[in-house]
């Protein structure tokens, strides 16, 4: 029996792209990520895997805007309805297995979630330990508040170090 093919006129659209690629991920052994999806034996539910508009059905119901991303809430489980929410981009990227965790002082975070809490840009503390700073120091040493810049400038000269 030959399967209808949905007409839905969303092709071009961003969730459709987003059910595109979390299917090639799970079944495409050619896809960039599949080792990290289908490789590990991640699937996509029957329902989803066989209807872009009961997939957009759920979207719209639980959330979905093009400004958020697809998130597995136990990463080792199924893409599914239980399984599935709509999240920022920032908490996605804190919801990976690919993520250093740092742990200082018992409390262990993303080196993200260390530069908020820090109120730090991220690539000054990511910089700051590529170039072998200890974890202490890193998190210790306070930024320079770019608006006393200049006032730092003028107590240098007043003591002659430039």
């Amino acid at each position: 029996m030959t399967k209808t093919r949905e007409r839905h006129g969303m092709h071009e659209s961003r969730i459709y792209r987003t059910w595109q690629n979390m299917k090639s991920r799970c079944n495409n052994p050619n896809a960039s990520k599949y080792h990290l999806y289908g490789g590990k034996g991640i699937k996509v539910c029957d329902e989803w895997s066989e209807s872009f508009i009961t997939f957009h059905d759920w979207a719209m119901k639980n959330g979905y805007t093009d400004e958020l991303t697809l998130d597995r809430i136990n990463g080792n489980k199924d893409y599914e309805p239980c399984n599935c929410r709509w999240v920022t981009y920032k908490v996605q990227s804190n919801n990976t297995t690919q993520n250093n965790i740092i742990t200082y002082k018992d409390v262990s975070m993303t080196a993200a979630q260390w530069a908020e809490k820090l109120n730090m840009n991220y690539n000054t503390f990511t910089e700051r330990l590529r170039r072998g700073w200890t974890l202490e120091r890193a998190i210790e040493t306070p930024t320079m508040d770019i608006s006393n810049f200049g006032n730092f400038i003028k107590e240098l000269k007043k003591t002659n170090v430039i």
